[in-house]
């Protein structure tokens, strides 16, 4: 398996070490348009395959090196700085994107490859993406709230003492602000959460539930402030993914493609079905009113977003 990532900043090369270490690709090309960063960064990981899994680091600023590549993942573009939001940088990454793709797509096989989404704002990215490749919209599948909804779990499981891995909970809608948590459809085990806070006396107020959800949603503003960027997370995220459509998992990942026909498709994360073919199949989970409504805020601010690049 060849996977080339475009992109080879900060958040690029965690991505670059995370799908190196699943052992699952024998050749990783990455590229940026600064040749000299391209080769540092994959003599660097080269170096570091000497202790793990062999696989074949290439660097390259011209796209025909990522001929043969089964995957492309664009982790190109602006970085989120401090103090501002993922929607600030939309002009600029959609410039960014609609450069990339075409170039992606004259160096790729239309009938095979599958492109991951990485670059914010994440959903119009990923619609942007989509349109330009003229690739099935099950093909281009952004990172979505996979890493919202890792979050979510890691900050449930902690406040009910539980495993992360027992908690069964989904973040929904925009990768951004507008995101929500669906409360209706979430389990610990087999248990409705309301059912297990009962059975093992642990408090769930509203104001709980609210103050987890806006911990969840400002995660990623807090990292930043810290550090910068963030980058392990999200390239954990990416690693997942790309594990789940090389070994053809089929598992329900809360990743971001496009939906719906003409001026209604928009792209939000929802589970799906995520196997070899790419996110094949969209779920919907059990939500109360108030959830639905959040899904249909969150899909028209995207859609309004997505509007604007005029693209």
């Amino acid at each position: 398996m060849k996977v080339s990532i475009i992109g080879i900043g900060s958040v690029g090369s965690a991505v670059a070490t995370a799908v190196k270490n699943t052992g699952l690709v024998h050749e990783i090309v990455l590229f940026d348009i600064d040749g000299v960063r391209a080769r540092a960064s994959a003599e660097d990981l080269g170096h570091a395959a000497a202790f793990s899994y062999d696989v074949k680091i290439t660097a390259a600023s011209n796209y025909r090196a990522i001929r043969g590549s089964e995957i492309v993942i664009i982790s190109a573009g602006a970085n989120q700085k401090p103090g501002e939001t993922r929607m600030d940088l939309l002009h600029k990454n959609a410039a960014v994107i609609s450069d990339i793709v075409p170039r992606v797509m004259a160096n790729v096989d239309s009938k095979t490859v599958k492109l991951v989404i990485v670059t914010n704002p994440l959903d119009v990215m990923v619609m942007l993406a989509q349109k330009l490749s003229r690739l099935p919209a099950s093909r281009v599948i952004g990172t979505g709230t996979m890493l919202d909804s890792a979050r979510l779990r890691v900050i449930l499981s902690r406040s009910l003492a539980v495993s992360p891995q027992s908690v069964n909970a989904y973040v929904l809608g925009e990768h951004g602000d507008s995101s929500f948590v669906a409360w209706t459809s979430a389990t610990i085990g087999a248990i409705a959460l309301n059912d297990f806070c009962k059975q093992t006396k642990t408090p769930m107020t509203q104001n709980t539930r609210a103050t987890i959800e806006r911990r969840v949603q400002t995660a990623a503003y807090e990292i930043i402030r810290g550090r910068g960027a963030t980058w392990d997370g999200i390239a954990g995220a990416v690693a997942d993914l790309i594990r789940s459509i090389i070994n053809d998992e089929n598992r329900i990942l809360t990743v971001s493609t496009v939906d719906g026909i003409g001026k209604k498709a928009v792209a939000v994360s929802m589970p799906r079905i995520v196997g070899k073919a790419g996110a094949t199949k969209t779920l919907v989970p059990q939500m109360d009113k108030n959830e639905s409504a959040g899904l249909r805020r969150s899909s028209a601010i995207v859609r309004k977003n997505f509007d604007l690049i005029g693209k």
